[in-house]
């Protein structure tokens, strides 16, 4: 496994194209794959090809890849990096992804960032089929990646926070609801609503577009199985992985606060 990081140049025209559609992005990330073929799927079960987009500010924009092959990012480095600046490497950068997986251990507490597609089941009647619909408030969302069945399976905890660091008495509002923004160490720190046409052949009739809600989620985590946290890591987390959902990246907490 291998993981890659790019920056887009936002101020070219090719940066903007992949950036104004998840379509366009997930056809570009694949062509970074000379042995995959477009008509092939993933295998179940299996680490897979994983693509998220951070916007850190405006005009700083990185894509981040997991992939069981290093990718080979040049066409996106001539459409939408900066080519000609390539003076100490090809322009992204990719390590090994073995010695982080090897590293993660039961207690082991990490930050880690998520961007992820929190989706739910509701039907108006009772006869009614359900339908699939996106969480669209931070609160929801938040409880959506809070869920105890999603983070058992996920082989992962969300920190709780020191009671003296709430805001809010025994993370509750006023109203004596809880609120997980002020329990856990999680925030929404971006969301984002998507529309885009998927590919289709040429000459043919205009289908309804594809819409997307995504949040990106950063706080800190405990891990409570490493083979199950290794699977989120190398297989992703909920739906729409191919439109740059699921993909979870760790990184160390601060000095003096791991465990």
């Amino acid at each position: 496994m291998y993981l890659t990081r790019f920056r887009l140049n936002a101020a070219r025209t090719g940066a903007r194209r992949l950036l104004s559609s998840r379509q366009v992005m997930h056809a570009a990330v694949m062509a970074s794959f000379p042995r995959l073929l477009p008509a092939d799927r993933p295998t179940p079960d299996a680490p897979r090809v994983l693509w998220r987009l951070d916007h850190n500010a405006p005009g700083e924009v990185f894509l981040f890849l997991v992939s069981p092959d290093a990718p080979d990012l040049t066409h996106l480095v001539e459409q939408a990096g900066w080519p000609t600046a390539m003076v100490d490497g090809p322009g992204w950068q990719t390590r090994a992804y073995a010695p982080l997986l090897d590293r993660l251990a039961e207690g082991s507490r990490w930050e880690f960032r998520l961007t992820a597609n929190p989706v739910h089941h509701i039907r108006r009647t009772d006869d009614e089929p359900r339908k699939r619909t996106a969480h669209l408030t931070a609160y929801h969302q938040m409880g959506w990646l809070l869920d105890e069945g999603r983070q058992e399976r996920g082989g992962f905890r969300i920190l709780e926070k020191p009671k003296e660091k709430r805001l809010l008495p025994g993370g509750t509002t006023p109203q004596g609801r809880e609120h997980h923004g002020d329990r856990y160490e999680l925030l929404v720190r971006d969301h984002r609503s998507h529309a885009f046409d998927k590919s289709r052949a040429s000459g043919a009739k205009r289908g309804k577009p594809v819409t997307l809600v995504t949040a990106t989620f950063d706080g800190r985590l405990e891990v409570t199985d490493p083979e199950l946290m290794r699977r989120t890591l190398t297989q992703g987390i909920g739906k729409a992985k191919a439109y740059g959902c699921g993909l979870m990246t760790l990184a160390p907490l601060p000095q003096g606060e791991a465990r």
